[in-house]
């Protein structure tokens, strides 16, 4: 899925098995299938049926038996003054449930409601942003990156990181899993979509993965629908 006004783009990921400890990449919201969901800090918890997770956080999470869906949202600030994460009701959960059904229109409108007031990108950088997802695999240079921006490297990395939340690196990695992940989602193996996405082997995508996901790509793939 993606915002035609937008260089991000909207991922959506089904979660069957137990997930190991992570920290999202980018804010996230977590839906369950079912029944509640539990995300733990530090002895902190936070409950609901649908949850917007803060990124950058490591956290555990107890899923309802059913299992649950997240929704992965590029570029998105977390909107909210909370550690960890905040419960969505009214209309942001039904916006957040008609995505989950698969309509764009309704993810263009829950990502206004829940842009913090803020500039979009500029037209360098976001055209930098489409040129990653398109190519994941090639994973382009800081110093390319620096010629797109018509600036010096440094400053073209700080100002990266200020439009999408991620550093010019973890959103290069970050992209390259999505690429990943929907090519195992349409039946291509692991090892072959890990080098079409940039990977060394796919060993190198598992620990990715993992690391990212809180789930290998095996457990991944046994929870998309057949």
């Amino acid at each position: 899925m993606s915002d035609p006004f937008s260089p991000f783009r909207n991922a959506l990921l089904p979660v069957d098995a137990p997930l190991a400890p992570h920290a999202n990449p980018v804010t996230g919201i977590l839906i369950g299938r079912g029944g509640p969901l539990r995300l733990t800090l530090d002895g902190e918890t936070v409950e609901g049926d649908m949850l917007l997770i803060r990124p950058g956080v490591v956290h555990g999470i107890a899923l309802p038996a059913r299992g649950a869906d997240i929704l992965y949202l590029d570029g998105l600030a977390f909107p909210f003054d909370v550690p960890l994460a905040r419960a969505l009701d009214g209309k942001l959960a039904e916006l957040a449930g008609t995505v989950l059904d698969g309509a764009s229109d309704a993810a263009d409108e829950l990502r206004a409601r829940l842009t913090v007031a803020a500039a979009p990108p500029l037209p360098r950088v976001a055209d930098a942003v489409r040129a990653i997802y398109a190519d994941p695999m090639r994973r382009m240079p800081q110093d390319e990156l620096a010629q797109r921006l018509g600036m010096e490297r440094t400053r073209a990395l700080r100002l990266f990181r200020a439009a999408t939340g991620q550093g010019f690196r973890e959103f290069k990695r970050w992209s390259a899993m999505q690429f990943a992940a929907q090519q195992m989602k349409q039946g291509v193996l692991v090892r072959t979509a890990a080098m079409d996405a940039g990977f060394a082997d796919t060993a190198h995508l598992s620990r990715a993965f993992r690391e990212t996901f809180g789930v290998t790509p095996s457990a991944a793939i046994s929870a998309l629908p057949s």
